[in-house]
């Protein structure tokens, strides 16, 4: 077992229009993917394609009519939003009223980490070019989850899973996990409940936002377990378990966290492991009552009748992964499988002695000391609106304005990954996923290709009546390795079409 399989993150930001507060979001996040289409001639023709999309379809063996579902579902409906593709493979969009990035597939939690902040460069600079229109006002764009008035959006995460392993043993061991990851995950908050009413820090952003343990909506009645069946990739292989319980995390460590702890426990799922008997009592509830104990002693209920705290759950996943990956792999780990163990076990044991101890690490406890510098400084109390506006900077995407970022410039965060590998990701796609053959078709035939998705890309060729579509359903191939030769020789896409298809 291990921690690399194919991932990804989705991100909505956080948009205002400075000196407008009734400004309209959705023409705001228009104007900023715009800016981006405009500025990179390759972003402009392709569409995206949603023909084999099916975001009704529910992994619990049926599909939601149409007709009743609530219309934030139908994520397959071309509404002419503004909706690009870039040369990294990624997804930039208006997802309703916010602009959305989407990295390209990628095959760990460390290239997951890279694609997820070249989304951030390209987020920056598309709010900074949006800004320069003539007349325009800056907009400001922010990697967080809420607005304090009610609303949330969201940060999800994408895994490719085995098929055959079956959905109710995927719900039964990740509920209690997605209730405690947050004390590793989380971004942090001023305010309790969904429109911040109640004074108080706590440990996640969208704990309040969740009604039910396992369902289909993203937007309504939220569920800690989603159950979209929407692969995109041979649905007889393949599901894609799409998580849209987490925080949108700034800290690079919790990011790879977050992605490579949930991968392991997928992998123990998958192999049918031992893993520990932690169904909880009241899983949404415990979800919010986690949240809101900085100090992570709140002890959770079990069905069984024990008590835990949030860092004792995490425990027993990370010692069940440490056994089952020694029983099937012995000395043979890769670094990356052996880094994410060894950050979990190290963070786990700190947060247990001293939280304050992560807060070069964690978002949510470095959100949490320089909230309380301020309070100690200030004599501020939990309910001064000065804290909301400190948590709202954090978040702030300009690398002059966020406050995450000034810790960083200061050695105060920890990295992992360089700035140039950043800027190269803005436009370079990963080269071991089919990421790399939609982003080299986007870079090298930007005329010919009329529109991509995820498993497919469809050219526009010279002499052709109809638009011809290459497939891509398995995300392994279409790499580098496997088309990087072919790329390089093809001058044209119709050279490029017909030594796919030919005999």
């Amino acid at each position: 077992m291990s921690v690399r399989r194919v991932m990804g993150t989705e991100v909505e930001y956080g948009i205002s229009v400075q000196g407008q507060p009734t400004a309209n979001p959705m023409l705001a996040s228009t104007q900023v993917v715009n800016a981006w289409a405009n500025a990179d001639l390759r972003a402009r023709r392709a569409r995206w394609d949603f023909e084999e999309e099916s975001p009704l379809r529910d992994a619990r063996g049926f599909e939601l009519n149409r007709d009743v579902a609530d219309s934030s579902l139908l994520t397959d409906e071309d509404l002419g939003l503004a909706n690009v593709i870039l040369t990294n493979g990624a997804r930039l969009y208006v997802d309703h009223a916010h602009p959305e990035y989407s990295t390209p597939e990628c095959t760990g939690p460390l290239d997951a980490v890279l694609w997820d902040k070249a989304g951030e460069q390209v987020m920056r600079r598309a709010a900074a070019l949006a800004s320069e229109l003539p007349q325009s006002p800056a907009i400001l764009l922010y990697k967080n989850n809420v607005d304090n008035k009610g609303a949330s959006y969201g940060a999800h995460e994408n895994y490719l899973m085995d098929r055959s392993t079956p959905f109710g043993e995927i719900v039964q061991h990740l509920i209690p996990f997605f209730v405690t990851r947050q004390a590793v995950c989380g971004a942090g908050r001023v305010g309790r409940r969904q429109d911040g009413s109640e004074a108080g820090f706590q440990i996640s952003q969208r704990a309040d936002y969740f009604e039910v343990e396992v369902g289909l909506e993203t937007t309504l009645k939220r569920p800690l377990v989603n159950t979209r069946d929407e692969p995109h990739a041979d649905p007889n292989k393949y599901r894609r378990l799409h998580v849209i319980i987490g925080d949108a995390n700034l800290s690079e460590v919790s990011t790879f966290l977050k992605l490579g702890t949930t991968s392991l426990v997928l992998g123990m799922i998958e192999d049918r492991a031992t893993l520990p008997e932690l169904a909880l009592e009241r899983p949404v509830r415990e979800l919010r009552e986690v949240s809101y104990d900085a100090t992570l002693r709140h002890l959770l209920t079990l069905k069984d009748g024990r008590r835990m705290t949030p860092v004792q759950v995490q425990w027993e996943y990370l010692e069940h992964a440490r056994k089952h990956i020694e029983h099937t792999m012995g000395s043979d780990v890769d670094p990356e499988t052996t880094d994410v163990l060894d950050r979990w076990g190290s963070v786990l044991d700190r947060l247990e002695a001293d939280p304050m101890s992560c807060r070069q690490e964690l978002d949510w406890v470095a959100k949490l000391s320089l909230l309380e510098s301020y309070r100690d400084r200030d004599g501020l109390a939990w309910d001064h609106p000065k804290l909301q506006l400190v948590d709202l900077q954090y978040a702030d995407v300009r690398e002059e304005r966020g406050l995450y970022h000034r810790l960083v410039r200061l050695g105060r965060m920890r990295r992992l990954v360089d700035d140039a590998d950043v800027a190269a990701a803005v436009t370079d796609p990963p080269a071991d996923t089919r990421a790399y053959f939609r982003g080299r078709c986007l870079a090298q035939y930007p005329e010919q290709v009329a529109a991509a998705s995820w498993d497919s890309v469809i050219f526009d060729l010279p002499g052709r009546e109809s638009l011809q579509r290459i497939p891509t359903l398995e995300p392994l191939r279409g790499t580098r390795e496997h088309v990087g030769a072919l790329l390089d020789r093809c001058d044209s896409a119709e050279e490029l079409f017909a030594a796919l298809t030919g005999p």
